[in-house]
């Protein structure tokens, strides 16, 4: 292989790489709770982060989304690197985050939910007051439509179950159309019979929006099914990274999650 035709291969590569973090570490007083993370998400991947309660995943999300700021190491956004960034200069730059405990507006119908996550920021009630353009009312349309949830438009969104919540929430992080979006537990709390409508609906985003999905899961067969690769963290180091296939034959992470470390 010439220079040249190495040196555009791993232009490519690079340029598939949405989010890459470099040596990350964060630690709390004397707990290192996440120590020289690496992980790279290339564009259009789903991957999953999995581990042991404590293992440190939602400390590298932190990281991450610039929640908190890593004692070492590098987070990079598309090639950039955003590691000192505030959290909502990051979520500008592409990067959108649902968490465990959904952050709709209860008092606010599930229309005016998407609208305002369509505002720069996601926080300027104000432009509520100005009547959207028409292509943005067709987009809320659109999304609620995608989630089932367009029968529920006018409906305030705190009257709605938590599973429903959660949709709504993933309609309002593709309204603003994130280049990746992480998903901190997006199965939990989920009725069973609305799992595989929720595969689907991350499926989709992930073909027809090309939104980069990184979440963490502790369903099992949930991340088995969805992820293209998946990363094992334990103790807040990186152990393992693979297939589904590959993890779920990997000793080491059998070991982690019996505690036979």
């Amino acid at each position: 292989m010439s220079k040249a035709t190495a040196g555009t291969e791993t232009a490519v590569e690079s340029d598939r790489a949405v989010l890459r973090t470099d040596g990350v570490t964060k630690r709390f007083g004397g707990l290192t709770a996440v120590s020289d993370v690496n992980v790279e998400i290339h564009r259009g991947e789903i991957v999953g982060l999995i581990g042991p309660n404590g293992a440190g995943k939602s400390t590298l999300f932190n990281c991450i989304t610039g929640t908190l700021t890593p004692d070492e190491g590098q987070v990079y956004l598309q090639g950039e690197d955003v590691t000192d960034w505030p959290e909502h200069k990051i979520a500008r730059a592409g990067l959108g985050r649902m968490f465990q405990e959904t952050r709709v507006f209860g008092d606010m119908t599930v229309r005016k939910n998407l609208l305002l996550a369509a505002q720069e920021g996601g926080a300027d009630v104000g432009n509520l007051l100005r009547r959207p353009d028409d292509s943005l009312l067709a987009r809320t349309d659109e999304l609620l439509d995608y989630v089932d949830l367009a029968g529920l438009a006018d409906t305030r969104a705190g009257r709605m179950s938590f599973g429903q919540q959660k949709l709504l929430e993933f309609a309002m992080e593709l309204m603003s159309e994130p280049e990746i979006l992480l998903m901190d537990e997006p199965a939990g709390g989920i009725n069973p019979s609305m799992l595989e409508n929720l595969i689907d609906y991350i499926r989709n985003a992930n073909e027809d929006e090309e939104t980069t999905i990184f979440l963490i899961e502790h369903n099992m067969d949930f991340v088995m099914e969805i992820a293209d690769r998946i990363y094992v963290l334990a103790h807040g180091e990186r152990i393992a990274e693979g297939t589904p296939e590959e993890i779920q034959n990997d000793q080491t992470v059998l070991d982690a999650y019996l505690g036979r470390e």
